[in-house]
């Protein structure tokens, strides 16, 4: 059983900041991708930036240049850090865990999100 557990969500001011982090249950090395999902009512979840099992990052356009992911392996956890917030980066953030396993496919694990608002 996997868990992951966001946390450092809140209220910020449009040109401000909020670091995320999402906490594994499980060493952090034994998925292959981690993700940071932002959800807003009535739209699906959208990826906003993930890392690799070898440390690569990747960022959706709107987080390029503002965000930053980053992870601690011995702590088990990994970090949103976002600048330069607007009010659009407002949403729910969720944390996702991917392993991708020959055997028996691919298996995500999501954890329960917690809550960014950005005021304009």
């Amino acid at each position: 059983q996997v868990e992951l557990v966001e946390s450092g969500g809140g209220l910020a001011q449009s040109g401000g900041s909020l670091r995320l982090t999402c906490t594994a249950s499980r060493s952090i090395l034994s998925f292959d991708v981690m993700n940071w999902y932002r959800q807003i009512p009535g739209k699906q979840r959208e990826l906003v930036a993930g890392i690799t099992v070898n440390a690569q990052a990747e960022y959706a356009d709107s987080a390029k240049g503002r965000f930053i992911i980053s992870r601690d392996y011995v702590k088990n956890e990994v970090y949103l850090l976002m600048n330069s917030l607007n009010p659009e980066d407002t949403g729910v953030y969720y944390c996702k865990a991917v392993r991708r396993r020959t055997d028996i496919g691919t298996s995500d694990y999501w954890g329960q999100g917690t809550q960014g608002t950005v005021s304009s």
